[in-house]
């Protein structure tokens, strides 16, 4: 029997979730006024309220820039180069097999090969290309080969997991009618797997190539070599023309790599 006297009132929420509501939005504000205050216990505000004019200042000691200088960042800039693209193809040669160990549809032990390739992957995921460069430069000294390594190491998270996912994609027409004839689980991989997966491998070695180039160009700021280092060396003797002819060069190399990236991926996919 419906109570006339007292009739259903709709609420959009329950007191509770409103409740929850207003608490959530309580604890971010308490969060920010906390990140305002531990923001401002060593800010100098003098120096931000000059930010502008230094800037400015910077600025027109930047232009113009000294063409003069430009002859010198050619080997750098190879140098560059290699080690995005060496970088490149070390972390496909250590991210393919991880990413077959990830994948579900393709690990030979879900129980612990694949969490141990997923740690591998979040492990280079989450630790910079500018941080692995630091360690590296600390352990094997300054030069390419510890960009390249660094490089590399950065590069496994990427691709792994973009790789891996790829795979747990893939079609299952094709798996199941290869295997249906017999085949051994090496064969299926090859005929069935590796097949559908090769576009996308491409595209995302391409994109990561070009996404190396950019990493590359500052890895020199650690002691990595390349453009980064002919960067810090100009920063550190405040020679602003020449910081502007390496921002060029950089900016430049940046967008050509993003036009081959393009045009590859556009090729392949």
């Amino acid at each position: 029997m419906t109570d006339t006297a007292h009739p259903a009132v709709w609420r959009r929420r329950t007191p509770l979730a409103a409740l929850l509501i207003w608490a959530g939005w309580f604890a971010l504000v308490v969060l920010f006024v906390f990140c305002w205050h531990v923001m401002n216990r060593n800010t100098i505000w003098e120096f931000v309220w000059d930010a502008p004019r230094q800037a400015a200042d910077i600025g027109d000691r930047m232009f113009p820039p000294r063409w003069s200088y430009l002859p010198e960042l050619l080997v750098p800039l190879w140098d560059t180069l290699n080690m995005a693209t060496l970088g490149t193809l070390l972390g496909v040669i250590l991210a393919v097999p991880v990413a077959f160990l990830a994948a579900r549809n393709t690990t030979p032990s879900a129980a612990v090969l694949r969490p141990a390739a997923l740690f591998v992957i979040v492990g280079s995921r989450s630790i910079n290309s500018l941080i692995w460069a630091l360690l590296l430069v600390a352990v094997m000294g300054p030069g390419l080969l510890a960009g390249i390594v660094a490089i590399g190491l950065r590069s496994i998270g990427f691709i792994g997991k973009l790789l891996y996912e790829a795979i747990e994609e893939v079609d299952t027409a094709p798996v199941e009618a290869v295997t249906a004839t017999g085949a051994s689980r090496a064969q299926v991989l090859d005929y069935a797997i590796v097949p559908q997966v090769l576009p996308a491998f491409w595209g995302i070695t391409v994109f990561r190539w070009d996404i190396n180039i950019r990493e590359s160009a500052i890895l020199g700021l650690v002691g990595a070599g390349g453009l980064g280092l002919k960067l810090q060396a100009s920063l550190n003797v405040l020679a602003w023309p020449q910081v502007t002819v390496i921002l060029l060069v950089i900016l430049a190399t940046v967008v050509l790599s993003e036009w081959v990236s393009a045009r590859v991926r556009k090729a392949i996919i």
